[in-house]
């Protein structure tokens, strides 16, 4: 069956940005654990997408050896102090297929909303100025990033209130992820989900559950989105969502 997609949900951190978050993770690792343990892979597969402390839980429990998981807070307090000082700098990037992507859905006449976990999302799209003058940010119609959920991804919760906040039912509804937990609570949501493998990882977000996974959101076509259908342009096969 194909369903009209009204709606595009995206995450921000590996969607929109090229945020400093891994590198503040690994980087207030020192003192807690061999921060060359805290690899990409890992960070992918159990960080990336879920809240501050389950982050911080994860890693040290990964790494840091028996009793390592009481330091979760500290570890957690001191990543976010690096990520405030790295944002302040202007250490991130915005994606530019990102952007295009985002600026058509809208123009297409889709509702946009961001749902990131990240309490920082805000600040750095604040931050990226688009050619009419507008940010990053005031693109967007819904901004639900930081929001404090009872369970962060792969539970649906912060995708449903963001689904809510466009006043657009779930099913119209596509998610813009990087991470398998993202693509995991969109399809407990009933969301089509778009999965962008930047850093290799295509097989993470297919094993996920990503109804279509790219390497560029510039391969996505747009055209055929609008029939309820997830097609990468450059390629043949396609999915009905």
């Amino acid at each position: 069956m194909t369903r009209v997609l009204r709606a595009a949900i995206f995450d921000v951190d590996g969607v929109l940005v090229d945020s400093p978050h891994e590198r503040a993770w690994r980087e207030a690792l020192a003192g807690f654990a061999d921060p060359a343990g805290l690899t990409t892979a890992f960070y992918q597969s159990h960080v990336a997408g879920k809240p501050r402390q389950e982050g911080a839980w994860a890693v040290l429990e990964h790494l840091g050896g028996a009793g390592a998981t009481a330091h979760a807070a500290a570890y957690a307090e001191r990543k976010q102090a690096l990520i405030d000082q790295l944002i302040a700098e202007g250490r991130f990037v915005a994606f530019p297929d990102a952007i295009r992507l985002a600026v058509a859905m809208k123009q297409a006449g889709l509702r946009l909303a961001l749902a990131s976990s990240s309490k920082n999302a805000d600040a750095m799209l604040a931050r990226v100025n688009l050619p009419d003058g507008g940010t990053l940010l005031s693109l967007f119609d819904a901004d639900l990033s930081g929001r404090d959920v009872p369970r962060g991804k792969p539970d649906p919760t912060l995708f449903l209130l963001a689904a809510d906040a466009v006043g657009v039912p779930p099913d119209q509804c596509v998610v813009v992820e990087d991470a398998p937990a993202g693509i995991e609570a969109a399809h407990a949501g009933g969301m089509a989900s778009l999965g962008v493998a930047r850093l290799d990882d295509a097989a993470l977000l297919r094993a996920a559950g990503a109804d279509l996974v790219v390497t560029s959101l510039d391969q996505l076509d747009l055209a055929a989105l609008g029939s309820g259908l997830l097609r990468a342009s450059a390629v043949s096969e396609s999915i009905h969502v």
